[in-house]
């Protein structure tokens, strides 16, 4: 493991986060990938907003596409946990200067995203109408839910293309280039959006399709700047294969990365088919609410995935000092994003929604669920950004444990007991809050752990080299 490697090679595209002040730094990072995901969720709001507003079944339709985000982030989980392995072993190599080892990282990242897509791809389009099935989907949406998920599917592969590639453009800093691939793609959606809907009448169908186009588009500009660029993570297409001992690595860190995403996804299924227990139109509802606390959540992943970037690249140029400073920078950083834009979604929360839908009893569902999550939002934010520093440290199963206790078995013993005597979707939503505090306190515990382990190591290394330097210079 290098000790601060020489950073001069850097691309105007990078970012040197083993050296200098580290919140401009991590700004610098976190606001294109901020941006970039401000502008995902706007576009993806757009196909809500679209069907809801311009369809013939308005309300049906929005329930049936928002009704489907926890079952699709089910079943993409796992995969899309995968570039976390990606991004902390690129980020490792890349500041400890092993070209060699990030190149066999992004070839076999790239071959990974290609065959598990068609896997996930023919497995979410063969069982869409089985799960939402299983969710109780009711009757009047459950066709329209599972048509906009089977060709949601079909789009499988150009989706981990482009999770996987932004990974490796993350891992070095280069967050801008991925926001601008975002905009255009994003821009391509909305404008289809409109023509397959208003013009084709294509209703849910027509925002599926223009959604994997659009991914399609995104997924080809992140390649074409991973096979341009003259740095080690070049991508060559003839090299495409898999190295297996990467692929451990991946899967290593990446693996239980997504088993916790699954985790936190079938906890929201459970969530989503006890929202639907109360009927078409507070699924809409909760649908718009989910969509723009989409919003505030994805603002402060931005820090999480900074998070991972700079204590994988830290920890691999030896720098565990710099580790801690970038935790509680990260931590300061997502408390303050989460509580100013989490409490003014809630405040300005009617007037948001009413761009989702128009139905009254829809909106004050969603005002009861915006009460609750957005108002208290920090926690979730605080929780991810520690469990990104830990993996950022290449320890994964831990904090997989962790949620899996925290999250998934608070929230199933919530809705099968307290929820189950106080049936009120207030209570419901309220497993979120506690959750995020409980899992949060226990990733830090955690974290102060498993540093403590990497300075005795490294100090125990150092004394061990120390020993072997004077020995040699005694004979």
């Amino acid at each position: 493991m290098a000790a601060g490697g020489d950073q001069s090679h850097l691309k105007k595209y990078e970012i040197d986060m083993v050296h200098g002040a580290l919140l401009p730094k991590i700004l610098l990072f976190a606001i294109p990938l901020l941006l970039s995901s401000m502008l995902q969720l706007f576009f993806n709001a757009a196909d809500i907003v679209v069907v809801g507003r311009f369809s013939a079944n308005g309300s049906h339709c929005v329930a049936a596409v928002g009704s489907t985000g926890s079952i699709i982030n089910l079943i993409v989980a796992l995969f899309i946990g995968l570039s976390v392995g990606v991004n902390v072993l690129a980020a490792r190599y890349f500041a400890s200067g092993e070209k060699r080892n990030l190149s066999q990282t992004v070839h076999t990242s790239v071959c990974l995203s290609i065959v598990g897509g068609i896997a996930v791809g023919i497995f979410g389009f063969v069982m869409a109408g089985r799960l939402l099935t299983a969710m109780g989907s009711p009757p009047e949406v459950l066709g329209l839910a599972t048509l906009y998920m089977q060709i949601y599917f079909l789009g499988a592969p150009v989706l981990f293309l482009y999770n996987l590639g932004s990974a490796i453009l993350r891992a070095v800093g280069d967050t801008r280039r991925p926001m601008f691939y975002l905009i255009i793609s994003g821009v391509i959606n909305v404008i289809l959006n409109l023509i397959f809907v208003i013009v084709l009448h294509m209703e849910v169908a027509g925002v599926a399709t223009a959604t994997v186009i659009s991914e399609a588009v995104s997924a080809f500009l992140i390649l074409r700047c991973l096979m341009r660029t003259d740095s080690a993570y070049k991508l060559t297409l003839s090299k495409i294969a898999i190295d297996r001992h990467k692929l451990a690595l991946i899967l290593q860190i990446g693996v239980p990365a997504g088993v916790q995403s699954m985790i936190f996804s079938f906890s929201n299924v459970l969530i989503q088919s006890s929202v639907n227990s109360f009927g078409a139109v507070a699924m809409a509802g909760n649908a718009a609410a989910a969509n723009l606390e989409g919003f505030v959540y994805m603002a402060m992943n931005s820090i999480y995935q900074a998070s991972v970037s700079f204590t994988g690249q830290n920890y691999g140029a030896g720098d565990i000092k710099r580790v801690n400073r970038c935790l509680f920078v990260n931590l300061a950083t997502v408390t303050v994003i989460g509580l100013s834009m989490g409490n003014l979604f809630y405040l300005f929360g009617r007037q948001l929604l009413g761009l989702y839908t128009d139905d009254p009893g829809a909106i004050d569902y969603g005002l009861k669920r915006m009460a609750v999550i957005c108002v208290m939002y920090c926690l979730c934010g605080i929780m991810d950004t520690i469990c990104g520093s830990i993996r950022g440290l290449g320890h994964s199963v831990t904090p997989m444990i962790v949620s899996l206790i925290g999250a998934c078995g608070f929230r199933i013993v919530w809705i099968y007991t307290y929820f189950r005597v106080h049936h009120d979707l207030t209570v419901l939503y309220l497993s979120y809050p506690i959750s995020w505090a409980l899992t949060g306190f226990a990733h830090f515990i955690c974290f102060l752990v498993i540093r403590r382990k990497i300075v005795a190591a490294l100090a125990q290394a150092g004394r061990q080299t120390a020993g072997a330097q004077s020995a040699g210079g005694a004979s």
